[in-house]
């Protein structure tokens, strides 16, 4: 492997020699411009080489794989200047971090005037939020001027062609059923959003044809910090629960044992609630038959068995968390992906949802993960490190100031 390592200097060596050498050759005076374009023309013939055998070497999986352990190697490695400072440096060391310790108290409190904000805000945007849903189910019939809206490209369409396309679309209206409300709205917007399509299964859809809205509820003035997710539906054939609740339980201040580690508030469990299934409905359940063999007598018998299934309702049901805090693998997996899965429903689908369902919001997401780069996905892979507890960090939390509905 050190013979890689060799290649590589051996490429910045080249690199370094080609410059020298164009810097350093002497000029010929009556000629010296000419000469200067041909040393110039040198000296980026040699650069332009070095920098193919670097790009050659960057597509070697054994260079790539030998720089990542070298990288990896240096992660979190002491310089020794620290250990090698004279104690009363290091005293002075210890009061800035006592400072850090007072500044990360005082970021809680803003997070928590943050979310007391959004309490606030919340009781603003409700109204709205509830008009929403008395269309989406039929229980308000928008006005004509509600419902005008001039999309980019109908700005020059001609009054006439308007009043023609008018026509001909009630025209087909009056052909057709006249439809209650927004069928499907609030599936519609789960189908266009991969986080929560891969979560519904086909039997699931039927269910969720009957979900009216979808609510989020601050903790009050004074309580721990929390917020709650309302999945309100209508009387169907699968259960009698009227809505349906999943509460996150957030921590806001920091980890007296860890107190540098804070970054805003985090998710430290969640609570879902009961489903009260009709005979036959639970769709979180199936019956599979085995046939199992006797040993001595040879007969044949069938066994039935009740096992658990995939479903979107398995939201609803999340692993509980010890005391202690320590989670296996694959438990410690699930609530992670229900904590992103809470908060993306929380800031974004709630507030957005029209344009969930109508895929404008999917196509200015794909936009946001375009201008990351790939460097950001770098960053991402291997940030997870084995044994870290149950909770899930969140990205620094907003005010709903800019939601839509």
């Amino acid at each position: 492997m050190n013979c890689l390592w060799e290649l590589w200097d051996c490429a910045e060596i080249t690199s370094d020699t080609a410059i020298l050498t164009h810097t350093q050759r002497p000029s010929a005076g009556c000629s010296s411009d000419v000469e200067e374009v041909e040393e110039e023309e040198t000296g980026e013939d040699a650069n332009s080489k070095a920098r193919q055998l670097t790009v050659q070497m960057m597509q070697n999986p054994q260079i790539l794989a030998a720089l990542q352990e070298r990288l990896d190697g240096l992660v979190g490695t002491s310089t020794g200047y620290i250990e090698s400072l004279p104690k009363v440096v290091k005293r002075r060391v210890n009061a800035l971090k006592n400072l850090q310790v007072q500044c990360a108290q005082i970021e809680a409190k803003f997070y928590e005037e943050v979310h007391e904000l959004e309490r606030k805000y919340a009781a603003l945007y409700q109204p709205l939020f509830d008009k929403r849903s008395e269309i989406i189910n039929a229980i308000y019939e928008p006005t004509e001027e509600e419902c005008e809206w001039k999309a980019d490209a109908e700005e020059e369409i001609s009054e006439e062609m308007k009043e023609k396309a008018k026509l001909e679309e009630e025209k087909k209206d009056e052909e057709k059923e006249d439809p209650k409300g927004i069928p499907e709205f609030w599936l519609t917007v789960f189908k266009n959003v991969d986080l929560l399509s891969d979560m519904v299964q086909e039997h699931d859809e039927p269910i969720l044809k009957h979900l009216k809205d979808i609510k989020v509820k601050f903790s009050e003035v004074g309580q721990p910090m929390s917020f709650t997710l309302e999945f309100h539906f209508e009387p169907n054939d699968y259960f009698t629960n009227e809505v349906l609740t999943k509460t996150y339980r957030m921590r806001s201040e920091p980890d007296d044992s860890d107190p540098f580690s804070f970054d805003g508030p985090e998710i430290m469990g969640c609570t879902g609630c009961q489903i009260d299934w009709k005979k036959g409905k639970n769709v979180t359940l199936k019956t599979i038959k085995k046939k199992q063999k006797h040993k001595g007598r040879g007969t044949v018998r069938t066994v039935t068995k009740t096992v658990s299934n995939d479903s979107f309702f398995n939201f609803f049901s999340p692993p509980e968390v010890p005391e202690s805090g320590d989670l296996d693998d694959d438990a410690e997996a699930i609530l992670a992906a229900d904590f992103e899965i809470g908060h993306f429903l929380r800031e974004r689908i709630v507030p957005r949802s029209v344009l969930y369902f109508t895929g404008e919001a999917i196509e200015d997401d794909d936009d946001d993960y375009d201008e990351e780069g790939e460097e950001a996905d770098d960053e991402e892979e291997g940030a997870e490190v084995p044994g870290t507890p149950a909770h899930h960090s969140l990205p620094r939390l907003t005010t709903l100031s800019s939601c839509c509905l």
